[in-house]
């Protein structure tokens, strides 16, 4: 949410949004903490858990993989190059392209789902109904549904378009 500015993220949500306090969980459903609100936590955060050096683990830190809503549990796991983390292939919804009748499918193109990160290649086809499934060379890390996936050609942007889900 690039639109905040200066002002502190958390701070910011907030002051709009109540919070709801729940449980901290690793991938087995061990309790190890509390959150403060899903809200204030991305896929892939490693900082401001409050959940290191836990009697049982090892001293690698944790980072958050999924967000459990139906039960507001934030689940989390340790290592930065944990499995869990990196996902494939991804859908995607609500299709921008510049060129407004499209690419021609499928498109080997290179794509970006996360800020400042360098080009990834992948292939990118589409349904019936215009949801398009891409499928990245090699596995990307933390992708989130809800943000965008953007693609390239060259330099050129092709467009982009809304995650909506990842297979791990």
């Amino acid at each position: 949410m690039c639109f905040i500015g200066e002002r502190k993220f958390k701070d910011f949500l907030s002051t709009y949004l109540p919070a709801q306090s729940g449980r901290i969980e690793s991938l087995n459903g061990e309790l190890l903490g509390e959150h403060g609100g899903l809200m204030y936590y991305t896929l892939g955060q490693r900082q401001g858990l409050g959940i290191g050096g836990r009697a049982g683990y090892n001293e690698e830190p944790w980072y958050v993989v999924a967000k459990d809503l139906r039960n507001n549990s934030l689940i989390v796991a340790q290592g930065n190059e944990n499995k869990i983390l990196y996902s494939s292939n991804i859908t995607a919804l609500e299709v921008a392209w510049i060129d407004q009748k499209g690419p021609e499918f499928p498109l080997r193109c290179h794509a970006k789902v996360r800020y400042r990160q360098s080009d990834q290649l992948c292939r990118v086809s589409h349904d019936a109904t215009g949801r398009l499934n891409v499928e990245f060379d090699e596995p990307q890390r933390a992708v989130t549904p809800g943000q965008y996936v953007v693609f390239y050609e060259g330099k050129r942007c092709l467009g982009g378009a809304v995650v909506d889900s990842y297979e791990r």
